[in-house]
């Protein structure tokens, strides 16, 4: 069994490949002993699965290691990863979770399957993760059968949540179209959206853990084709959209397709004095222009990372440009898509024009992500070698204004900045660049690249 399975934010392989019966009971087998010895008087971690396939039965494994080890799970059924998150904030006649397991692959293929998972409202990630895999895989005995759960109605516990929050919103005279991607999201969405009257469509609703229709990821263009036939119809005024587990969200008009990072900004509007976090792939624009009525902090990729660093600083809002939005101001600091979908229909509601403030923004050129392969064992190892190349650079060099490292190295230029840092979760670097033009984005793509070139 590979350690690899074992990632920085969450444990994540191929079911019965990577992710067989003897590994998953010992998961929560020793996620349980963990959980006691932070929370001596624990009983109880709450556990959910998304739409895949195998996700019932990875429950029954789990819980058998759970149970084994003298704790005692909260079961709730097929949801979304925000409402297992949301568990862990409630209380069920009498019964409150310390910590919560969400099974899921989020984004991942269809074989794929995993574990987000939360200890006494913390994300548990990094090393407290490369350390349980450690325990488990020196461990060679069998956990035996005991797949005994209490259940609890999380789902309809939040949907009422949701549906209190918002119940001021007044959208008869638009509507809007949804897709769920044949992921989670569906479970919750058409309740919510019934009960608030908001006219609507759903694309894919049913959770359906093959997805036959696209590939659950809306950070990716290509998943976005049946949600952007409907909005050129002219019938829908926004459209949003959902990763597997509805965690991360795309929301776009007729006309733009509205990234984590500009989201940050018209969120951030209608907060007084906000703190908010971005991580380093976020347009430059996020950050001065929140720092012109607020603050705005740049800080480490990855939803853990995020969600310890509003903890950290109490901030406001946190925002990946992939889609992850983390709530802080009047909910609870997680990346939650449903409820970041209704907080940008209050803004609809309150007659914010997402096209035109999009439209006036600072003009800027921004690359996609482009990734290189690497190897699990070089990636930290050239970051390191870029650092020191960049410290004295050819003469030929584009001229460099600041050097972040908070996560990889983000290199600030004249005209924009670039972006190489080591991936957590995959043997990849990844890269992006922004600048006033095409031209010059292209110049310090071009520039870093071959700095690349001669360290690697």
């Amino acid at each position: 069994m590979s350690a690899s399975i074992f990632r920085e934010y969450d444990i994540r392989g191929i079911f019965q490949e990577e992710l067989n019966e003897n590994i998953v009971k010992k998961i929560g087998f020793y996620f349980a002993k963990e959980l006691l010895k932070k929370v001596p008087t624990a009983k109880y971690i709450a556990v959910g699965f998304d739409a895949r396939v195998h996700s019932p039965i990875l429950k029954d494994w789990l819980s058998s290691g759970i149970n084994n080890a003298g704790l005692l799970v909260l079961d709730m059924g097929l949801v979304p990863t925000p409402v297992n998150y949301f568990s862990n904030f409630q209380e069920f006649d009498g019964l409150k979770s310390d910590g919560s397991i969400m099974i899921t692959g989020s984004h991942n293929p269809p074989e794929y399957n995993g574990f987000k998972i939360t200890i006494d409202k913390e994300p548990f990630f990094g090393e407290q993760i490369y350390a349980l895999g450690r325990d488990i895989l020196a461990d060679e005995s069998v956990i035996s059968d005991n797949t005994k759960t209490t259940k609890i109605d999380a789902k309809n516990r939040y949907i009422d949540y949701i549906v209190d929050h918002f119940k001021d919103l007044k959208l008869t005279n638009k509507k809007f179209v949804f897709d769920c991607g044949n992921g989670v999201a569906g479970v919750v969405l058409r309740e919510i959206l019934d009960k608030l009257n908001i006219k609507h469509h759903i694309l894919f609703e049913t959770p359906d853990g093959t997805f036959p229709n696209h590939h659950p990821d809306p950070s990716d263009e290509h998943t976005l084709i049946d949600i952007k036939k409907e909005l050129d119809s002219g019938e829908f005024d926004f459209g949003f959209a959902y990763d597997g587990d509805a965690d991360r969200i795309a929301l776009l008009s007729p006309t733009n397709n509205f990234k984590g990072d500009i989201l940050a900004i018209f969120f951030s509007r209608f907060i007084d004095n906000p703190t908010v976090i971005g991580e380093v792939k976020c347009t430059q624009i996020m950050y001065d222009i929140i720092n012109s009525y607020g603050k705005a902090v740049m800080y480490k990729t990855g939803h853990s990372n995020l969600k310890v660093k509003i903890k950290e600083l109490n901030a406001s809002f946190a925002a990946e440009v992939s889609g992850h939005l983390f709530f802080n101001d009047r909910y609870f600091g997680y990346d939650d898509a449903i409820y970041s979908t209704f907080r940008a229909l209050e803004l609809i509601d309150n007659n914010f024009y997402f096209d035109k403030e999009y439209e006036e923004l600072p003009k800027v050129f921004s690359t996609p992500e482009i990734n290189i392969t690497v190897t699990e064992d070089t990636k930290f190892v050239i970051i390191e070698k870029l650092k020191e190349a960049l410290a004295n650079p050819d003469d030929n060099f584009p001229k460099i204004k600041d050097i972040i490292t908070v996560d990889g190295v983000r290199v600030i230029f004249d005209k924009g900045w670039g972006l190489v840092r080591a991936s957590n979760t995959t043997p990849k670097l990844v890269t992006r660049f922004e600048a006033d033009t095409q031209e010059n984005a292209k110049v310090y793509e071009t520039a870093l690249m071959e700095l690349f070139q001669k360290i690697k």
